[in-house]
């Protein structure tokens, strides 16, 4: 099975370097990689260790990234003295936050090799491991646990169908016992990962809950957003698709959001998107970043097409019922939970089911996956009423009170392996040849 991992992981970079050839995406992937451990030496002999210890925190992107973005920031307060080294799987995760000041050092994770995993763990150093959610790689995972390295797995969710749990994954159960701890979102991973490894399993939730709690609490100034809504009901589109804004144009046109404003910030924004977004809204819109405005023309207007990037978790407080994207097409819908902090009810399309916490929102009342427009419609009227709407909002809110508090639970966690650390005499860990 070693074997068969090797040749498939080799298949996989290898087609990512072939698709850089034309594929923008795949191109960072690939130039990102490029001489990685001559940088990593350079910038870490910048930046002398001095026998701090040092965090490893391991994202596979952007996402990812927000459920670790708590636990390093809170170990960063009780800890100041920590060494931060973040490291990206995808290119939408390292090239948003490869200047993100919470870390000391921000980098690609090299392929996942023998070699790569000895290299990487020798330079690097870590003190601690954590991976966040889905990111699970061999070579490094059997290296960290022959360097007796403590390593976290947190945030993380499982569902029966992968391979964990099937006949023919012994390798993925071998890298699971690699782990010294792994906190999982609900209890129905609990009960999955407890007949299949002898590692500590811990429900703490899920630490985007606390993330985005934060992020509802803050009010920067958006004095345009603010004029276009007025008093007016408005709907945000967060995150979305063609797919997804083909519904939304078809509600409008069958009167689902007559009086209503809309907001509309597509997952990508590039001008091609942008164009084909504006000729879809026949109602008419408008860019937020057009060089001018007047009082007018924002009050005419029923769309606003955000064309920047940073400022949906924003966008969200002056939403009186949100429409989350993705749920179109086969990858899914993006996060519900920015949304749902600020109590609202959702929409979004019908694939969810990977995600506990929409199909929480949907079972319960606080959110609605619709087809199409059609569907739409009907949602939108029962919405109207007050009571409904006052039922539904309580749902999603009361889902993100009743479950934060998963950032406490893991840094309680590490702040013992740390305390543990520290009574120990520093050391230059090598690594073994295990692998």
């Amino acid at each position: 099975m070693v074997l068969l991992y090797r040749f498939i992981t080799w298949f996989y970079f290898s087609a990512i370097r072939v698709a850089a050839i034309v594929h923008p995406k795949a191109r960072q992937w690939a130039v990102g990689r490029r001489g990685i451990f001559t940088r990593m030496e350079a910038s870490i002999a910048g930046q002398a260790k001095d026998g701090t210890p040092v965090v490893w925190m391991h994202c596979a992107s952007l996402g990812e990234f927000e459920q670790g973005r708590p636990v390093l920031e809170n170990l960063k307060k009780t800890h100041p003295r920590l060494k931060i080294f973040l490291t990206f799987f995808s290119p939408s995760g390292y090239e948003m936050q490869k200047n993100y000041p919470g870390a000391d050092w921000v980098f690609y994770l090299p392929d996942d090799t023998p070699g790569n995993a000895r290299r990487f763990l020798q330079i690097v150093q870590p003190s601690v491991v954590i991976f966040v959610k889905y990111e699970f790689w061999y070579f490094y995972l059997v290296q960290l646990k022959s360097n007796r390295t403590p390593a976290l797995l947190i945030a993380a969710s499982f569902r029966p169908e992968q391979p964990f749990f099937k006949w023919y994954g012994g390798i993925h159960r071998r890298m699971l016992d690699c782990f010294t701890s792994i906190f999982v979102q609900n209890e129905l991973s609990r009960n999955l990962l407890t007949p299949v490894t002898q590692v500590p399993v811990t429900v703490a939730g899920d630490t985007r809950i606390d993330r985005v709690l934060d992020i509802s609490k803050e009010r920067p100034p958006l004095p345009l957003i603010q004029k276009f809504c007025g008093s007016s009901p408005t709907l945000v589109c967060g995150s979305t698709w063609p797919r997804d804004e083909k519904l939304i144009a078809r509600a409008i046109e069958y009167g689902a959001f007559n009086g209503w404003k809309i907001i509309i910030a597509p997952h990508e924004v590039n001008e091609s998107r942008l164009v084909s977004l504006e000729n879809r809204m026949k109602s008419g819109s408008i860019r937020y970043s057009a060089p001018a405005f007047t009082t007018a023309t924002l009050l005419d207007a029923q769309v606003l097409v955000i064309d920047c990037i940073g400022i949906l978790s924003h966008l969200y407080r002056f939403a009186r019922v949100a429409y989350v994207g993705g749920g179109c097409q086969n990858s899914g819908i993006h996060n519900t939970l920015e949304p749902g902090a600020f109590g609202i009810p959702l929409i979004f399309g019908r694939n969810y089911k990977r995600f506990p916490e929409a199909v929480y929102f949907v079972n319960h009342g606080g959110a609605f996956a619709v087809e199409d427009g059609n569907e739409l419609c009907p949602v939108m009227a029962y919405l109207a009423d007050d009571r409904n709407y006052e039922r539904s909002a309580e749902v999603t809110e009361g889902y993100l009170k009743k479950n934060k508090g998963a950032t406490a639970e893991i840094i309680s966690n590490l702040k013992v392996v740390l305390s543990v650390l520290a009574k120990k005499k520093p050391t230059s860990r090598k690594g073994s040849q295990l692998i």
